[in-house]
């Protein structure tokens, strides 16, 4: 079994106390006043902050490479990297605070229980924040403690914040019981008010909290975590979604902070993960699987492989990945979008390369290194723990001639709908004994890749365009990207919107999956080109988009589309196919290696064509979107618990249009 001998065992030790009583924290603070003993004791105020970690963490089974507290792969079927219907991709008649696309996320009114909820844990926070101060513990470990609470806080602001603009800054612990007091009805501030406190709580946390934690600890928020997230928070704040004026201020802020990041944590050991080949991306292949003092995790979160009921936190990516012939559920679409994003192998975009020629039948020919660790198509390379040489078989044909789609597949179990699998920080080593359900990997919610990013992003904003390249060039020197013409497929002589395109485009290849694509679409208002930077930045808009897969389907000798009931690529008892073995013990002349023979079939016996059903092709069904979403209103059950809450600009209420201007200082 995994050793889990950081934060989250703890935090799962306390959730497995908590779930055999109730009243765990009740009965440590009654909600109307304060039990002492827990601000006394050390060891039940540091279980008082674990709990608070898992509050904050993914549950058993959680897929996502991703941290959203709401939404998960619902916002990222809102984007070009995976199909899928969403309450903001639909059309509606109205945009209104009655309809499914005014989220949930903003939550509920506070409750007299403990619940999971927005702002239940806000007031745990702020209750331990006003009382571990007055009670006698020492001062050292005190720190330590508030600067993990502070980080929780600003990340729980910023969740909001980047949703809905300005929401209720609550920095004292509220009492529900008096819920209808005046006290609690907080109003709504500004967005400028939201970020101030949620960089003045991240400085604190950079003051408290030690660079690097060690022995049992690791794993905890550290000051390098906290101003990675700073990093975060203030670049998102330059950006056109809150920085309509272009600010260049907002911009110079972003990169002092992103800077500060990069120092703090090359001071204690954090940088990007190199160990192994870079020239074949090996070393960004296996970045993932390295977890105690991994130099690139910058903040994770923890798993276990063990199916223990009481203490069993397995992460579902693993078993949501993998194909259904194998016992996974085969669930993670990418689009032919994000495949054709990732460059060539000399950086260069697919259509622009001059050292390497595209074309669709040999998609997966001479790319990007992290191409091959991102994607598993069909006859990838894809080990597990059972067949380290497993190949990935997805190609289709027809059942009979004149069919309009190649409706047989060699996946008996089902395939996936776009073609192609994410095989992103999946485990050769796991097991399909379980059908890869105990996965243990742990997810890196920030990497120092992002730091990095951030630098290159905020550079480019203040004007030094060269050292924003920089930045990104080494992130493609690490990912193996080939420096035929010394910019890593970049280019030189660069405008700052042009820029800004190259950093946007790196974070969708460097982060594809890793929920971050929805977020930067938003915050660059490109969703749409309502606001002109799609044009600028020259992106295609998301809205209207079809996103699309695609079939490998096989050709007979003639080259003629392969009809039939037998899968006709697999040998019989006496050695033959219907058309071809795929996996035969001897190569035809001239062939050595399973990658030459691999292309050999692409060359002779398969087309690659284009998927077009990924999205609904029924009643005329495409991806809407609307700009009031770029700030999300606040709900029915919000505004009828809680009427005094302005509704956002753009939305409707009980009272009327909504009054609230996110973007007003």
């Amino acid at each position: 079994m995994k050793k889990m001998n950081y934060i989250w065992g703890f935090a799962l030790s306390i959730m497995v106390l908590a779930s055999c009583n109730d009243d765990f924290l009740e009965e440590k603070q009654d909600l109307t006043g304060v039990n002492e003993e827990v601000f006394q004791d050390p060891h039940m105020a540091q279980a008082y902050v674990d709990y608070v970690y898992y509050l904050f963490s993914p549950g058993d089974n959680g897929r996502n490479l991703i941290w959203d507290l709401f939404g998960g792969f619902e916002f990222s079927k809102n984007t070009d990297e995976m199909p899928g219907r969403s309450a903001l991709n639909q059309e509606y008649s109205q945009i209104s605070f009655t309809e499914d696309h005014a989220l949930e996320y903003f939550g509920e009114r506070m409750g007299t229980s403990i619940r999971n909820n927005t702002w239940t844990r806000m007031k745990e926070i702020n209750l331990f924040l006003s009382e571990i101060d007055q009670h006698g513990l020492p001062e050292e470990l005190r720190n330590e403690l508030k600067g993990q609470m502070y980080f929780w806080r600003a990340w729980q602001y910023f969740d909001l914040v980047k949703l809905y603009g300005g929401v209720p800054l609550v920095l004292e612990p509220q009492n529900p019981i008096i819920a209808d007091a005046e006290e609690t009805q907080v109003p709504r501030s500004s967005t400028k008010a939201c970020i101030d406190q949620i960089v003045a709580d991240l400085d604190m946390a950079i003051e408290l909290l030690p660079g690097r934690w060690t022995g049992d600890d690791w794993g905890r928020i550290t000051s390098g975590a906290a101003a990675a997230f700073k990093s975060r928070v203030l670049v998102t704040w330059a950006s056109p979604l809150f920085n309509r004026d272009e600010d260049p201020s907002r911009w110079q802020l972003a990169y002092d902070a992103s800077i500060e990041a990069r120092s703090i944590l090359e001071g204690n050991g954090f940088g990007l993960y190199k160990k192994g080949n870079l020239e074949n991306g090996q070393a960004w292949g296996n970045m993932w699987f390295e977890e105690v003092d991994n130099p690139e995790a910058v903040m994770i979160y923890g798993f276990n492989d063990t199916s223990s009921d009481q203490i069993k936190k397995n992460n579902g990516w693993e078993k949501a990945c993998r194909p259904r012939n194998l016992g996974g559920d085969g669930r993670m679409e990418p689009t032919i979008q994000l495949v054709n994003s990732f460059p060539m192998a000399d950086g260069r975009p697919i259509a622009e390369s001059p050292n390497y020629e595209y074309d669709l039948n040999h998609f997966y020919r001479n790319r990007d290194p992290r191409f091959y660790h991102t994607f598993a198509f069909n006859g990838a390379l894809w080990p597990y723990d059972e067949d380290g040489d497993y190949r990935h078989w997805s190609y289709r044909w027809y059942n009979s001639e004149g069919d309009e789609t190649p409706n047989k597949t060699t996946e008996t179990n089902g395939a996936n709908s776009s073609g192609i699998y994410m095989k992103k920080s999946t485990n050769p080593n796991a097991s399909s004994a379980d059908n890869f359900a105990f996965s243990g990997t742990d997810i890196m919610e920030i990497r120092f890749a992002e730091v990095v990013l951030n630098i290159a992003e905020s550079a480019i904003g203040i004007g030094n365009i060269q050292e924003g390249l920089n930045a990104i060039m080494e992130i493609r020197e690490r990912a193996g990207v080939e420096n035929l013409d010394g910019t890593y497929g970049l280019g030189s002589g660069l405008s700052k919107d042009q820029a800004f395109a190259k950093v946007i485009e790196e974070r969708k290849i460097e982060f594809a999956f890793e929920g971050r694509r929805f977020w930067d679409l938003r915050r660059w208002l490109l969703m749409d080109d309502e606001f002109g930077y799609t044009q600028r930045l020259g992106f295609e808009p998301i809205n209207g988009m079809r996103r699309m897969g695609i079939y490998v389907v096989v050709k007979d000798q003639a080259g003629n589309s392969y009809s039939g009931d037998a899968d006709p690529m697999i040998a019989d008892a006496d050695g033959n196919a219907p058309i071809i073995d795929r996996s035969p013990e001897e190569y035809p002349d001239g062939i050595e290696t399973e990658e030459e023979y691999l292309d050999y079939l692409y060359d002779n016996y398969y087309e690659v064509q284009i998927k077009d059903d990924l999205d609904p092709t029924n009643n005329n069904w495409e991806f809407h979107w609307y700009p009031e979403y770029y700030f999300i209103g606040l709900n029915e059950d919000v505004l009828s618990s809680s009427p005094y809450l302005e509704q956002t600009v753009g939305w409707n209420s009980f009272s009327g249009d909504g009054t609230f201007d996110p973007l007003a200082e």
